[in-house]
Order: structure tokens, then sequence, then C-alpha cells
């Protein structure tokens, strides 16, 4: 076995750890999947831009939830941490059956690490790269930060963005990514409306996130 082998099969054993898990979220969600619309009445429009400014204003927040990962025939599941405190991020993916776990920690110009590898941890100055060269798994880590939050990268101007009938996005496409929102957590408690369950693809590459809980980070 090389060592690009042994970087990967803990990664790999700890995903497919948790694949009946993931599996079994289907069932739980029982809500149709909307519609991208052609048009956005003007008061879902002005909801929408509230939504993503409150969103921006609240640069720091965690998700817990579950991942669904894959490239060709490479991939598995797992839980996910995800902790954002501004640029900076640190993301954690666990198997409750093996307790094996994996740490992705950054942030915007600076190095990337990744812990929980055979091995000893790995560095780079890309998330993705790291990812990639560790794993085989193609995850546009950065851009998922805002992504996952139903808001366009700021690394660039979307190719299309479109919106279901109460204005949030339905389908997004940038950077030769396509995500899909297939369902959201309703506004509650001064909080925007989020997310639970996205799809974002780009070729044989595939991310797949539910979240199970949305909380805004402590100050």
């Amino acid at each position: 076995m090389n060592r690009m082998k042994l970087w990967r099969a803990p990664l790999v054993l700890l995903m497919v750890a948790a694949l009946a898990a993931c599996g079994s979220v289907p069932k739980r969600q029982q809500t149709p999947v909307a519609a991208e619309v052609a048009e956005v009445s003007a008061q879902a429009q002005a909801a929408e831009q509230a939504r993503q400014a409150a969103l921006r204003a609240a640069p720091d927040w965690t998700f817990q939830g579950r991942a669904a990962i894959s490239k060709g025939r490479n991939g598995g599941n797992g839980r996910i941490d995800w902790q954002q405190r501004g640029q900076a991020y640190e993301v954690s993916l666990a198997a409750p059956v093996t307790r094996q776990s994996w740490r992705l920690s950054g942030a915007a110009g600076q190095v990337v690490r990744l812990d929980g590898l055979e091995g000893g941890p790995r560095t780079g100055d890309d998330a993705g790269q790291v990812l990639l060269q560790a794993t085989g798994w193609e995850i546009p880590v950065e851009q998922l930060a805002q992504w996952v939050r139903g808001l366009p990268s700021d690394a660039g101007t979307p190719e299309h963005l479109g919106f279901d009938a109460e204005g949030r996005p339905r389908v997004l496409r940038q950077q030769g990514w396509q995500i899909d929102y297939l369902d959201w957590y309703p506004a509650e408690a001064g909080r925007p409306s989020l997310p639970r369950r996205i799809e974002a693809v780009n070729g044989d590459a595939k991310v797949r996130l539910i979240v199970d809980a949305w909380d805004a980070a402590e100050q």
C-alpha cells in the first residue's frame, strides 16, 4: 500500500461506518422539493434581500448534521460539525460506530491543516487541494461556508441563481458547481431562514449536507 492509500484509508473507514444513518434521512424528510419559479414577487424578493443581509452581518455560526461525499466510486458518509468565525473555520467529521474522526481547520489566506490521518497531519494553502490529495474527494470548503447558508460565494458572480416561490435560493450555479437547495428551516426567534438540506455537484464530485441544527456562535 502506497503512502497516498495510507492517507485515504482512515477517512474512508470513518465515513462508511455512518452510511446507514445518512441513508435513512429521506424517510424523515417528507416535504416536497420546491420548484424553481420564473418570477418572484416583490415581497419575496425583499424578504430574501433582508435574509441575506442578516446572514452577512452575522459571520460567526455553527451547524451540526450529516454529510455524504463522493467522487466517482470513492465516497462515504459521516456526522459533521462546522464552526465558523468570520473567515476561519473548523470542520469535524466523525463516525460514531468506529469513533474515528478528522478535523480540517484554516482560514482564507492561511495554512490549512487536516488532522486525523494515519501518518500525521496534512497541511497546505488550499483546503480543497489538501482534501483532494488526502482523500481523493473534491470538496469546495471555502465556498461551502457561504453556499451552506444559502448565499452565493464572494469568489465570483454566479452563472445562475434561481429562487423558489418564497424568494429563497433554489438552484445556484457558481465556479463549476451546481447547488440545489432541497429543504429549508423557517425563520424563527430572530434567526433568518436557513437551508436544511443541500446537494452540490460538479461532474462526478458530489457533496450532500443535511443540517440537523443551526446555532449562532458565541461572540
